[in-house]
């Protein structure tokens, strides 16, 4: 992107920095012994199964950033996770990251490894596991093993998604060991890899403390003893290039479940280009601007059908294609506008009739089956007397409620602000939407750091107050600045990501390719769903 802006061109850069030094894993010197044993990195083994790995995008880069650092870090939460094509066929893939902790689980591992599932699960996909992982983390296994949504949950899902005829894969590479050994032997098909691989519910120093029996590991759960004696595993397979090669043959033969049949058209690129967005998405995230300029930098001949164009007009709705797929877009507008009795209405805020409007406009998109994208830029619903007496909070909950009984596949993009209850209105990651995707110009919260900072200030003054203390100026400076920092740093998109409260923080070239993907996953899940709402306020 020749962007003259610093900011941007600084927070884009930055992105791809991070990336870099994230997909480094366990660092060089990791990488390095774990070849040195004849393996591939978790990363080269997904690559290598992809048909083109440029073409699949990655789900949860930044999870686990910059947490667990006491314990020495674990990027990417010590797994990758990448949803492409495998023989042709759109797959989930998840990788052991056995460079990181020896590819032990987090509690964050465990969440990503759910996201991984459920993908698979409400697109009906097929989910391919290259295993090659130490198991729970012992130091905090109270926060992995054993709640509803921990390690437990993952065996669970392998039975449900086998039930309802999802394919899994599962290869294993390395070590796979104690309550880990059931996540490839739950799977559909298991695959080990000669000299490398192992499973078996306790190591030999396990096995010798508890029943005093003396065995290698090898002969104790290795790959001839599992293709052999055991039966536990399908296919013994020489090194990790056949056994990759081994499942793309297994998914080459693999039958498929009726499509939904979402429209789509032949791709086309849009006729504004992303190279001049500085020009038309300010710097300031509480300037305004028309999002409009950043819609047609991002669908299809940069064509944007608006719907009640003249209604509502602080939320923009319309028809798009995206990669020749049919979209029915929601935005929240950025620009001053003037509602129809010729008021001014910020950007930004979703006011009443911008609620019914966009309601309205979802119902439609289910009506016709067309796939729903929400792009963030919203600093919540309007407030004071005037909307509270007009009926803002039952306009937006007939917006919630249109949004939530979706059946048609959603998806959200924050590229700027994402606050309060229009982070909820706008499909937020409560609301299930198939990807939830962040700009590095995202930020995500229940307000800005400013109007949290003053909010929290006068609390903090109001509680000294009553203690007979009085702040000087410098003092109460100091204060709101010591809040806002703090405040601050939990805006950020690294900071959801980390959490899996975005599944990834894209460069905006990489809009297309991420939407696309995500609608072509829905569409190989028939969608028959009726679209019902229940009860709404009029």
């Amino acid at each position: 992107m020749n962007s003259t802006s610093s900011t941007l061109n600084t927070l884009f850069h930055q992105l791809q920095s991070k990336r870099e030094n994230t997909f480094l894993g366990g660092g060089e010197k990791k990488i390095a012994k774990h070849k040195s044993k004849g393996k591939l990195t978790a990363r080269e083994r997904v690559d290598l199964l992809l048909d083109q790995p440029n073409d699949a995008i990655e789900i949860g880069t930044f999870t686990a950033y910059n947490m667990y650092e006491e314990h020495g870090g674990c990027p990417s939460a010590g797994v990758v996770v990448k949803l492409g094509k495998v023989s042709n066929r759109l797959c989930v893939i998840v990788a052991n990251d056995a460079t990181v902790k020896a590819g032990a689980w987090f509690p964050l591992t465990g969440k990503k490894n759910l996201r991984a599932q459920e993908i698979a699960i409400e697109n009906n996909i097929p989910i391919i596991y290259l295993v090659d992982s130490a198991g729970v983390y012992l130091p905090m296994q109270d926060e992995i093993f054993p709640d509803k949504e921990h390690f437990g949950r993952i065996f669970r899902n392998n039975a449900v998604m086998s039930a309802q005829g999802i394919p899994q894969i599962a290869a294993i590479m390395g070590s796979c060991v104690a309550g880990g050994a059931y996540l490839p032997i739950m799977s559909d098909e298991a695959l080990i890899v000669d000299g490398t691989g192992s499973v078996f519910l306790a190591g030999s120093y396990l096995v010798k403390s508890a029943i005093g029996e003396s065995i290698d590991n090898e002969t104790l759960g290795g790959a001839t003893t599992h293709c052999e004696i055991s039966g536990v595993t399908d296919y013994k397979c020489e090194n990790d290039e056949a056994c990759l090669q081994q499942i793309k043959d297994l998914v080459d033969k693999m039958g498929h479940s009726p499509f939904s049949n979402f429209n789509k058209k032949e791709a086309l690129l849009p006729n504004k280009s992303l190279d001049d967005l500085e020009s038309v998405f300010p710097e300031d995230r509480t300037k305004p601007y028309n999002m409009i300029e950043i819609i047609e930098r991002l669908v299809d001949e940069s064509i944007f059908e608006q719907y009640k164009e003249g209604y509502g007009q602080s939320m923009l709705c319309g028809y798009a294609r995206i990669e020749g797929w049919a979209v029915g877009i929601v935005a929240n507008q950025r620009t001053i506008v003037k509602n129809k009795k010729g008021e001014m209405q910020m950007g930004g805020v979703i006011y009443s009739d911008a609620a019914d409007k966009a309601a309205r406009f979802i119902m439609n998109c289910n009506q016709k089956k067309i796939p729903l994208l929400f792009i963030h830029d919203v600093t919540g619903f309007m407030v004071g007397s005037r909307s509270e007496h007009g009926g803002i909070i039952k306009d937006g909950a007939k917006m919630v409620n249109a949004m939530s009984n979706s059946v048609v596949p959603k998806f959200s993009l924050v590229i700027g602000n994402s606050y309060g209850a229009g982070n909820y209105a706008m499909c937020g990651k409560a609301y299930d939407p198939r990807l939830m995707l962040a700009w590095p110009t995202s930020k995500i919260a229940v307000m800005s750091g400013k109007s949290a900072a003053t909010t929290l200030l006068q609390i903090k003054l109001s509680s000294l107050k009553s203690q007979g203390k009085v702040l000087s100026e410098a003092e109460e400076k100091s204060l709101f600045d010591e809040i806002k920092d703090k405040y601050d740093e939990q805006l950020s998109p690294y900071y959801a990501a980390a959490r899996l409260w975005v599944d990834e923080i894209i460069l905006p070239e990489e809009t297309r390719k991420y939407i696309s993907t995500g609608i072509e996953a829905a569409n190989q899940k028939v969608n028959d769903q009726p679209y019902t709402l229940g009860v709404i306020q009029t």
